[in-house]
């Protein structure tokens, strides 16, 4: 190995540390995973479940949503809210084109029990990792004008994260708090009451990143977007960067090692741009306007890979270390459409793989961006794919779960069903998999 790549991989090793802690192969401390790869090293992990095979348990919530969970030891968070959303009027744009949605599955969160309360709250869910059983519950009043959403989701949607001494979690109404494991109340802050409100479209989904003992908090919204840096320990800010009322985002920032630094990288409705992890300041950008630019970047080898969502829109690879437009210097490969609309890429074995939004899977060559095969399976892809141990996960809307033999040539090893809708992705841990649906968390696998 030269000594750039020892450094490079040093860094890297650095910046996942930063962002999780110690490193352990059991936990998943934020959305996507260890490393936010959607990717794990563990093995033996579950290929065949449905409702009454292969569940090791099956936990309700008390409230809704579909941010995803995480696992931290012998825990499992997850975050969810009591009580009715406000819906925004007009229609909703659904992933099903020219045909039925509810037919092919996609339908609104909850059903009946989304409107069985107005009085809501947010609630953090600590579970028993063996065995599902509620360990705490800690519960936040809404506060101040809810902000409007899709019928899909609510105020419910970023991820929790922890870094193994508090846990953070998020709400759509900008709401903040940092527990410790026991669920003791260490800070809270109310960003939308704070800045500004989070005004945005169809409702806030970003989840936090933690990097150095900063969370770096992703808040794109109509009244003014601003990148925002609070320190994990105390929740005051360490850092605001300004972007001004044009740029919005649904998606999560991502720490990368950029030669002796880190960057933030971002997509948003102007591109995509990378910022200094230390203040925020912006370094870098490739300029493309996209109206609902919702998946997340992904790191790997010294490449960043994303998609910009909306339908069937641009991917692309670049790398980190760019100064200003970097459209012609540091753009490795561009795909002009064939990206999901809503779900992030994951890269496993040199191959990217996506999840089309009706039932149209690919893998593409990481390299060179040319698609090695796409199938049609059929089902509705919001959940984001993760992989470990030779397969590739696609959660499907209608609560079937495509499990693909990661490789060159499209293999389906299974279809396994839950009676439920599944729009969060799911979390691998200890051997199992851990899927949440609308108002429960399955443990699959022995």
């Amino acid at each position: 190995m030269s000594g750039m790549s020892m450094r490079m991989s040093t860094l890297a090793l650095a910046v996942s540390i930063a962002f999780t802690g110690v490193l352990h192969a059991d936990n998943w401390p934020q959305w996507r995973g260890p490393e936010a790869t959607g990717t794990s090293p563990e093995t033996g992990l579950p290929e065949r479940w449905s409702d009454t095979e292969n569940v090791a348990w099956k936990s309700p919530l008390r409230g809704l949503g579909i941010s995803s969970p995480i696992v931290w030891a012998d825990r499992v968070f997850v975050t969810s809210q009591v009580g009715r959303s406000v819906r925004r009027p007009g229609n909703h744009p659904t992933l099903v084109q020219g045909g039925s949605p509810v037919a092919s599955g996609e339908r609104g969160l909850g059903g009946s029990a989304a409107v069985a309360d107005n009085k809501v709250s947010f609630l953090v869910t600590a579970l028993s990792r063996t065995d599902g059983r509620k360990l705490w519950e800690y519960e936040i009043a809404a506060e101040g004008s809810l902000a409007e959403v899709h019928d899909k989701h609510n105020l419910a949607s970023a991820s929790p994260i922890t870094d193994g001494q508090r846990v953070y979690a998020w709400f759509g109404t900008g709401q903040m708090v940092a527990l410790d494991l026991t669920g003791k109340l260490i800070w809270s802050r109310h960003l939308g009451r704070e800045y500004s409100p989070f005004d945005i479209n169809w409702g806030h989904s970003s989840s936090p990143a933690l990097f150095n003992g900063t969370l770096i908090l992703l808040c794109y919204h109509q009244p003014t977007g601003y990148l925002l840096g609070v320190d994990a320990a105390s929740g005051k800010t360490r850092w605001r960067v300004e972007r001004g009322k044009d740029f919005n985002s649904y998606s999560t920032p991502l720490v990368v090692p950029s030669g002796a630094s880190a960057e933030v990288i971002v997509n948003s409705s102007e591109g995509i741009s990378g910022h200094n992890a230390a203040n925020g300041e912006l370094l870098w950008h490739f300029q493309e306007t996209n109206r609902f630019p919702i998946p997340m970047p992904l790191f790997h080898d010294g490449v960043i890979y994303t998609s910009r969502g909306y339908r069937s829109g641009p991917y692309m690879a670049i790398k980190p270390g760019g100064k200003g437009d970097v459209a012609k210097s540091h753009v490795l490969w561009r795909a002009d459409t064939g990206a999901p609309y809503v779900s992030s890429l994951v890269h496993y074995n040199g191959l990217l793989y996506m999840a089309g939004d009706v039932g149209v899977l690919s893998a593409i060559d990481a390299k060179t961006g040319q698609r090695v095969w796409q199938e049609r399976t059929g089902g509705v892809f919001t959940a984001s794919p993760v992989a470990a141990d030779g397969k590739i996960y696609m959660l499907s809307e209608d609560g079937q779960t495509i499990v693909l033999a990661a490789g060159p040539a499209p293999r389906v090893l299974s279809r396994n069903r839950l009676n439920a809708r599944q729009l969060a992705s799911p979390a691998i841990s200890g051997g199992r998999l851990f899927i949440r649906t609308d108002d429960a968390v399955f443990a699959i696998g022995r």
